[in-house]
């Protein structure tokens, strides 16, 4: 482990005494491209073609070759080269959390394809870990061997030895916290492809199956993770947290059921929190369940429903100042729980913040704190506070994001990046002498570590912006996941949207890299001819142009739709999603941006169909299942 080091005052006293928060707007946009580029930073295996982080290369390519699985790919956490599987699978949940809420404003601004790459980019991997549905790797490479060494991952000399949990080991923690990321991940993924999603939530129910019948702690099997990510927490809350995913990824009242029957002796409905992150899970399960709650789902379980979100908005009011127990704000109004990597708490409680808001105002309704009712604006607000915070706007004047700004942490606790490429320099760089060489220099960072949100400062709002003082200047892939939302959400503007409405996500746009062929012509349909079969699962869909005609030089068609129950069970609701619409639609009831079952339909027996029309003149619209309920 690094050495501790000695705070060093950098508090100037003209900038104590002036107001600290004169400054400039800030370039959210900017902010949410350079967050996203962190991620192919921490890439390990083989990168792609379309790397956008031109001073990494390929690395850990034979990772899992020991043990006879493949496990190349994945993040590294931190400022290290370990793959820990507890707080990479955290980490994209929130990405996915992220993109689930605020997709549209990321797709606005050109990020949501690279968003959800670096989603995938984890889920692969997952895949990977999971070869079999109760063993699940969690760990590759040793924290102890990794840290004696300061390296390059292109150089990695260190032990690779992966580590798995299974019946025999279990952990529930961890098996949980990635049926969570692969449940949320398969909603990112529903509308541009579906069948990765429908793969990704097999793995989900697997895992989770996985999880609560071998109950245990991660770290009793994976020991040599209780040095860097222990589980405080116990499992209690990842089981919640993957069933809230899980319920709002299928729908499946058994996942609404688990959270109805356990939330009490599980601590859902218990535990009043102060933090969330990568260990404890509490106030994002109940801020889920509020938002379920809010939504009319609750049914016969509303009074627990109720008790979860009372502890959420808990969390809420103590972050906002107005609870009965409040959390710790540094003389600049940071949020404080620790001094190491403090913003990891920071950015989630701000994410939390941001969603809960957004939950409340969708539903007209107001959070009740101790001092009494606050408008959902002031936990934006509150949100907005800390992101402009460690963007620059505190008594130092520091941008805590490194390549934001004018003055941004320059010696960033980071093998990869205070390094000199491998591509600049070729020669290898060894476990001790990348200490010497490297990791002692005073010198600026060779490679710039555009995005990563480093530890932040401390409690009275001091940095030091040293190598070797990795509680302040080491990033992690945590902090930022949170913050992509958050930042999506402020540089969308305040433009009219429900959130909680069923989340239909805009198909990313593809990064056009070379002249594309011209396109070939239009063909015109023709009457009764198939155009269209889709969705591969238990409701088929299928599309036929019925009949057309010409008015005022224009020609029209009538399509059919027909939607077949293929399964085994009752239909009991259908939501679709319909894009290149351009004319009037009958046989269906339009609720939000989504399309479900006429107001005379309320359900759909085992291989019958429902037929609705549209006109346009155009081809036909693009229809898929948004999400649907088998009784």
């Amino acid at each position: 482990m690094e050495k501790l080091v000695k705070l060093i005052s950098m508090f100037p006293l003209l900038l104590l005494l002036s107001p600290p928060f004169a400054f400039a707007g800030h370039d959210y946009g900017q902010a949410l491209s350079k967050s996203i580029l962190f991620f192919e930073a921490q890439r390990s295996g083989y990168l792609p073609h379309n790397q956008r982080v031109p001073w990494r290369a390929q690395s850990g390519l034979q990772d899992g070759k020991a043990s006879g699985v493949d496990l190349v790919g994945g993040y590294y956490d931190a400022g290290d080269n370990v793959k820990f599987g507890l707080p990479m699978a955290f980490t994209v949940t929130m990405m996915s959390w992220s993109i689930i809420e605020y997709g549209k404003q990321m797709g606005a601004s050109g990020e949501l394809g690279h968003a959800m790459e670096a989603v995938k980019w984890g889920t692969d991997y997952f895949i990977k870990a999971h070869p079999q549905p109760n063993v699940l790797y969690g760990e590759v490479g040793d924290g102890n061997s990794d840290h004696y060494c300061w390296q390059r991952p292109e150089d990695m000399t260190t032990d690779r030895h992966a580590y798995k949990i299974d019946p025999s080991n279990p952990g529930s923690d961890l098996a949980g916290e990635t049926a969570a990321a692969m449940a949320a991940a398969s909603i990112v993924f529903r509308h541009s492809d579906p069948s990765y999603a429908n793969e990704l939530l097999r793995h989900a129910y697997q895992l989770f199956d996985f999880a609560d019948k071998y109950r245990g702690k991660y770290d009793s099997s994976i020991t040599v993770a209780q040095k860097y990510y222990r589980s405080i927490s116990g499992y209690n809350d990842e089981l919640l947290w993957a069933a809230a995913w899980l319920y709002q990824a299928s729908n499946n009242q058994y996942y609404l059921d688990y959270l109805g029957r356990n939330g009490d002796s599980m601590g859902g409905t218990g535990w009043s929190m102060t933090e969330f992150g990568w260990d404890v899970k509490y106030a994002g399960v109940q801020t889920l369940v509020a938002k379920f709650l809010m939504q009319g789902k609750a049914g016969h379980y509303a009074p627990v429903f109720e008790r979860y979100q009372q502890k959420a908005e808990y969390f809420m009011c103590s972050c906002l100042g107005k609870g009965t127990r409040n959390v710790q704000k540094t003389p600049g109004g940071l949020i404080f729980r620790q001094r190491w990597n403090n913003l990891q708490f920071v950015t989630s409680a701000s994410f939390l913040a941001t969603v809960y808001s957004d939950y409340l105002a969708s539903s007209g309704k107001y959070l009740g704190c101790a001092s009494g009712n606050v408008p959902p604006a002031e936990l934006l607000s509150l949100a907005k506070s800390q992101v402009d915070y460690i963007l620059g706007d505190n008594p130092r004047a520091t941008s805590y994001m490194v390549g934001y700004g004018s003055n941004f942490p320059q010696r960033v606790h980071h093998r990869g990046s205070s390094i000199v490429s491998i591509k600049v320099n070729p020669s290898f760089v060894s476990c001790r002498g990348g200490y010497a060489t490297w990791f002692s220099s005073k010198n600026r960072d060779p490679n710039l570590l555009t995005g990563a949100i480093v530890g932040g400062p401390d409690a009275y709002d001091d940095f030091a912006d040293e190598r070797d003082n990795y509680e302040q200047t080491e990033p992690a892939t945590y902090n930022n996941a949170p913050l992509i939302g958050i930042l999506a959400r402020l540089s969308g503007g305040h433009g009219g949207y429900n959130q909680l409405l069923p989340v239909v996500l805009p198909a990313p746009k593809p990064v056009v890299t070379k002249p594309q062929p011209s396109p070939n012509p239009e063909i015109t349909p023709s009457a009764g001819v198939s155009l269209l079969t889709s969705w591969s699962g238990p409701i088929s869909i299928e599309q036929k142009m019925t009949t057309s005609w010409v008015a005022n030089g224009r020609t029209y068609y009538r399509y059919s739709t027909v939607v077949t129950n293929k399964s085994t069970k009752t239909l009991k609701s259908l939501n679709l999603s319909i894009s290149k619409l351009y004319g009037p639609i009958w046989g269906l009831t339009k609720s939000g941006d989504l399309y479900s079952f006429p107001l005379w339909l309320s359900s759909l027996s085992v291989g019958k169909s429902l037929e609705f029309v549209y006109i346009h003149s155009a081809s036909q619209a693009d229809v898929s299942v948004a999400n649907y309920l088998l009784a």
